[in-house]
């Protein structure tokens, strides 16, 4: 039996203005334009995640305006596999070590990761009426690129994932840091504050980290790993960074220009869509990112000395925010930074990896029961 739906699917990409487009050099250009303003705008005013989340803005209010951009393929695989060696570098040879003496921690993530998913997932599908695919990919606490691709490869609207997890993003990032700017008056910056020039960047950890792009994305594809493109250079760059080869991450200049194109990509898959569509999928996002907020919160205050850390070191570490700024403010509190950056590295991976397999098991054993349940019907 299907459930009432509360939200208007959105149309297919392009339904309203004929289909669409095709990805030409004009297109382009007019995306990275209105993608590099959304993302300079943001950089300027100090915001979190500022090239990813302006350039998505930009290029989601102008193709619901009516413009159309577009991002060639090509390139959005190159600076998504930009985005998993950075993913990656921050896997060092000290982690293994510390998820040891953090055991509890980590048991308190996984119990909240099942709890949150659940929670959320069931009110996407059952009290807002999406579908299973698009519910489960919007509920799970990844990143917006993660979900997006992980979710498209099993039939589900990455636009409506987009939104979910941007509304998500921006309200934790906008609520956590404004908490602890006040009370403790702290930037948080918009790139990673050990990142390197290009210019400073070591030949040969250079070259270490393009290898990883370039033989972690074919060989993701060769095993069928979800998001290939993202998981197989994460993969590889967490490989050589905890071997020790090299402590380097993908220079500065270079995260910028991969947040600034795949934000863009994410926006432009809005063209034809209306903003009359679109306001009721972010209230929703919003308002899962105050649940998510809620139950972080409350799984803080109730494990945090059980596992023997400062309950506040075990928020940041378990609000499904940036794990940029989680930790940068973390290291402005004086709390265990390696702990908090550790676990929503391990958030990230355990739900790029885990939730589309899951996602899979789940699929099969409805269908079972369906096709059970119609036999001698």
């Amino acid at each position: 039996m299907g459930h009432k739906r509360l939200l208007t699917p959105l149309p297919p990409p392009g339904d309203a203005v004929g289909g669409p487009p095709r990805t030409t050099v004009s297109r382009t250009v007019a995306g990275l334009g209105i993608g590099i303003s959304g993302g300079a705008l943001f950089a300027l005013m100090g915001a979190p995640l500022a090239w990813m989340l302006g350039a998505l803005i930009a290029v989601t209010a102008a193709s619901l305006s009516g413009a159309r951009p577009a991002i060639p393929a090509t390139l959005r695989t190159v600076m998504i596999a930009v985005l998993g060696v950075m993913l990656g570098s921050a896997f060092t040879p000290e982690i293994a070590g510390h998820i040891a003496v953090w055991g509890g921690a980590v048991l308190v993530l996984l119990l909240f990761l099942v709890v949150t998913m659940a929670l959320v997932v069931a009110f996407l599908q059952f009290g807002v009426g999406m579908d299973r695919a698009t519910a489960y990919f919007s509920g799970a606490p990844g990143g917006i690129t993660e979900m997006a691709l992980a979710g498209e490869s099993h039939g589900a609207d990455s636009r409506v994932i987009t939104l979910m997890h941007a509304s998500r993003i921006l309200v934790i990032v906008a609520v956590i840091p404004f908490y602890f700017r006040v009370l403790g008056g702290l930037e948080v910056p918009t790139l990673p504050p050990d990142a390197a020039s290009l210019l400073d960047t070591p030949v040969f950890d250079a070259l270490l980290m393009v290898g990883c792009g370039i033989v972690g994305y074919p060989v993701a594809r060769v095993l069928r790993l979800p998001a290939a493109a993202l998981v197989g250079p994460m993969l590889f760059s967490a490989g050589v960074h905890m071997a020790g080869w090299t402590a380097a991450s993908p220079p500065f200049e270079l995260i910028a220009a991969a947040q600034v194109v795949v934000g863009t990509a994410l926006g432009a898959r809005f063209a034809g869509v209306s903003i009359r569509r679109v306001w009721p999928y972010l209230l929703v996002g919003a308002g899962s990112a105050v649940v998510m907020m809620a139950l972080s919160w409350l799984a803080a205050v109730l494990f945090a000395e059980w596992v023997g850390v400062d309950p506040t070191g075990l928020l940041l570490a378990l609000v499904p925010g940036g794990l940029v700024e989680m930790g940068l403010i973390a290291l402005s509190l004086g709390i265990d930074t390696a702990m908090v950056s550790t676990l929503h590295v391990l958030r990230i991976a355990a739900i790029m990896l885990a939730a589309p397999v899951v996602f899979t098991i789940l699929e099969r054993y409805a269908l079972r029961r369906w096709s059970d349940s119609h036999k001698g019907s």
